[in-house]
């Protein structure tokens, strides 16, 4: 009997859903349909800090968008669940406890500050840092009398001598020195399982047969690899795709570009025209054509037209194929689309309270709206740099830098977050919460006055208000100190 082919997304809740997720689950979305297998979405959850429920439904909706339709997950249920990590943390105890038992693992019981004495100890040496093994000596029935009277500890994996293999089919045989690699913690102090154990037992457990991730993940293969070897399991066929970059070959990071599919979505590129710019990256079709549907990819798609090069996620090129699509509709069809992307009866409701106050006749409404529409704002530079209250320009661009990263550490994107990290940020940095907020104002909307800032936030969403300040920020970098007035 053939086997059935089966594939995973695996992303975590903790921020706005990633192109990078869109990327990696398109090539394996594609692969499972071409092979008429299975595709499955799992949720990461295990940073319990980061993890948040808003994030995890903001997956979904993206992926939903992108027109990424899984067949197993945490939301469709699925003969191999649960498939929420949060929720199997007493598998991976058991799983880690059959390692321990067949001496595969063992128990470390080194506090942190003893932890960070080996790595600091390694640097003045010179040498690779990592754990020195010290725990792995103590006999077995004195580690496992230690654990029973519930001394803290993590489990570790014992690393063997030798060398790992890893085959991938995008690169060959990839093979690594296991004294390169460190005893990896499997299980933390607290219970949960790190990365590798849980990756492991769940591809495992839920019968994965194909791994299709980026290549940040080779370096953690041989890892893996021993975990399979240890339990004794088959390990699945591994293929890393290439990490997208910026147009300077750097990763794609949300410091320089947009990487949240929802911005996408919100200033208004076509789920379609993501999915062919998407499916661009780093695959060309047979036929070098550029515009082509998501059935025409699953037909097409070919691990050995996949380029190692590093696909550039070029935004310039994106907004082009949504323009060639956008051009090639009938008018009709492409009204629908701007009227249900601008003028929804969810986004009216979100926007009509915002800019009641401000509306004498219906036809205001669209006016006071205006800088929720556009996907990006014409910065009146001279009020942004008078928004600075007589700081140097640079200034206010290193303030606004730093008031985006006291953003980046909100879990929940809603109004008293924001306002209490707001007010936190300018009380720790000794500044008045009105000169940020007039900062905010213009670099957010290009107006002085506009209905409620930290509601208008909420609106934009945490991509778009972080890609606005951002642009704000490099506006004001780049802008002419102006005169002393004396």
């Amino acid at each position: 009997m053939a086997e059935t082919v089966r594939v995973r997304i695996a992303p975590s809740p903790t921020g706005d859903p990633h192109v990078g997720t869109a990327y990696v689950g398109l090539i394996n979305y594609a692969y499972a349909r071409q092979n008429k297998g299975q595709f499955l979405l799992r949720i990461e959850d295990t940073d319990r800090e980061r993890s948040t429920r808003e994030s995890e439904l903001a997956i979904y909706d993206a992926l939903n968008w992108v027109g990424l339709e899984w067949d197993e997950g945490p939301d469709r249920g699925g003969p191999f669940g649960p498939y929420r990590q949060s929720e199997r943390a007493d598998i991976y105890r058991e799983h880690s406890a059959l390692l321990v038992r067949s001496g595969a693992a063992y128990p470390c019981f080194c506090p942190t500050d003893e932890l960070d004495k080996i790595r600091l100890r390694q640097r003045a040496l010179k040498r690779q840092t990592g754990y020195d093994g010290t725990c792995r000596a103590i006999p077995k029935d004195e580690a496992m009398a230690r654990m029973a009277a519930g001394e803290p500890h993590v489990i570790r994996l014992r690393v063997p001598e030798g060398r790992t293999t890893v085959i991938d089919r995008l690169r060959g045989d990839v093979e690594i020195e296991n004294e390169q690699i460190d005893d990896q913690v499997l299980l933390k102090t607290d219970g949960f399982p790190t990365y590798h154990l849980a990756n492991v037992v769940d591809d495992h457990l839920m019968g994965i047969t194909d791994v299709i991730r980026a290549e940040e993940w080779i370096s953690s293969t041989p890892k893996h690899l021993m975990l399979y070897k240890a339990f004794g399991w088959q390990p699945p066929r591994f293929a890393h795709l290439p990490l997208l970059r910026n147009k300077d070959k750097s990763k794609i990071s949300k410091r320089k570009n947009p990487v949240s599919l929802l911005y996408y979505r919100q200033i208004g590129v076509m789920p379609e025209t993501m999915r062919n710019f998407l499916a661009l990256l780093g695959h060309s079709m047979s036929d070098e054509r550029e515009i082509f549907e998501l059935d025409e990819f699953v037909n097409e798609f070919d691990f050995r037209r996949v380029s190692l090069g590093g696909p550039v996620f070029d935004i310039e090129k994106l907004l082009w194929l949504n323009g060639m699509r956008i051009r090639a509709m009938a008018p009709e069809v492409l009204a629908e689309r701007v009227r249900d992307h601008l003028y929804s009866l969810d986004r009216l409701t979100e926007l009509v309270p915002m800019a009641q106050e401000r509306m004498r006749t219906l036809g205001d409404f669209a006016d006071v709206t205006s800088f929720y529409m556009v996907p990006m704002l014409k910065l009146p530079i001279d009020e942004l740099v008078a928004a600075g209250k007589g700081r140097a320009p640079k200034d206010s661009s290193a303030l606004l830098l730093a008031a985006i990263e006291a953003l980046d550490g909100i879990k929940t994107f809603d109004k008293e977050s924001l306002e209490a990290a707001l007010r936190d940020h300018c009380e720790q940095a000794g500044i008045p919460v009105g000169d940020l907020f007039m900062l905010f104002r213009i670099a957010l909307t290009g107006r002085k006055a506009t209905p409620p800032l930290i509601e208008s936030m909420v609106i934009l969403g945490r991509a778009q208000t972080t890609q606005r300040l951002r642009a704000a920020s490099e506006a004001l970098k780049a802008a002419p100190v102006p005169p002393v007035v004396k």
